[in-house]
């Protein structure tokens, strides 16, 4: 068997999919299965279960992706840093997040690391959820991801950089507008516009509003809380969103972001497979979007606490 083996079984295993991984390589769908037909011979047992819609492991198979999934992703860190050793300063850095993170959370430390680093590729992979984000690392092609935190995940180190606090999004001639917090209570019955479900922020925020016994009612949905935001203005509903880095309450114009202390704050962060295992350059610009997010959260005031970065 070959590393090249290997790194193909396992991204079939994760798309589950033999022609999604030809699409992806830019081969054809029998030269992938050649790859998964050589590790069966050396392994001597069925490595996939062929479905109807795709293809799933067998046991032998999950075992073999597991250990694989490990191996190729330790592998192509210490290429790119044996890399980083003989290029200097010239390497890069590679980050996965939701569509809209790098404006609220990063767009200053993008900057200032530029400035430090002008010759360090930076280079950014848009996933829809937390979970897209943690697979995309595990598969070995990125060094760091952002995320919401939630509990702990298999092969993945997280570290919490800042919590944030919950508030209602209103239009300013809305009842609650004026008002310095709104209790939970009182989003009872209101309409409100809803994160994505498959996302980690919209599980929490569903999860704690059942478990405060607050039943609301939904006919908008968005993909991101600036979208959220825009139908809350627009009078489409009211959106509970986290107070991001550099928002202000209540708010200005003809959007009013009220305080909602009574939902647990939602801790976002850095998740990398192995934290002492990242490149220098990877780990500095993680320090310095941390430092950038402390900093911004201490002019947005206390409503935003920062936790330890690491």
């Amino acid at each position: 068997m070959t590393l090249e083996d290997l790194r193909v079984f396992v991204a079939v295993c994760r798309a589950g999919s033999l022609s999604a991984v030809a699409r992806d390589l830019g081969r054809t769908q029998s030269a992938v299965s050649q790859h998964v037909k050589r590790l069966e011979r050396e392994a001597g047992t069925s490595l996939l279960e062929r479905r109807p819609r795709g293809v799933v492991p067998t046991h032998a198979g999950r075992v073999l992706c597991e250990a694989a999934s490990e191996s190729v992703a330790g592998l192509e860190l210490a290429m790119r840093r044996l890399g980083d050793l003989v290029n200097g300063d010239s390497g890069s850095v590679r980050v996965t997040t939701g569509g809209t993170t790098v404006r609220h959370f990063m767009a200053e430390a993008v900057v200032a690391f530029r400035q430090q680093y002008p010759r360090v590729g930076l280079e950014f992979r848009t996933e829809t959820s937390s979970r897209a984000c943690f697979d995309a690392l595990a598969a070995g092609h990125l060094d760091l991801a952002w995320v919401t935190i939630d509990g702990p995940v298999r092969g993945i180190e997280q570290r919490p950089v800042v919590d944030l606090p919950w508030v209602l999004a209103v239009r300013a001639d809305d009842p609650l507008a004026a008002r310095p917090h709104v209790d939970t209570a009182e989003l009872d019955g209101i309409s409100l516009i809803r994160l994505p479900p498959n996302s980690t922020s919209g599980a929490r925020l569903d999860a704690a509003l059942a478990e405060l016994g607050v039943r609301s009612s939904s006919d908008t949905g968005v993909a991101d809380w600036d979208t959220a935001l825009l139908l809350a203005e627009l009078g489409l509903g009211h959106a509970v969103v986290p107070l991001l880095p550099g928002w202000r309450t209540p708010g200005t114009g003809p959007l009013r972001l009220v305080p909602l202390p009574g939902l647990p704050p939602l801790p976002v962060g850095w998740a990398v497979r192995r934290w002492d295992a990242l490149t220098p350059l990877a780990r500095t610009f993680a320090d310095t979007v941390a430092r950038s997010c402390t900093e911004r959260a201490g002019r947005a005031g206390p409503a935003a606490r920062v936790t330890e970065a690491g």
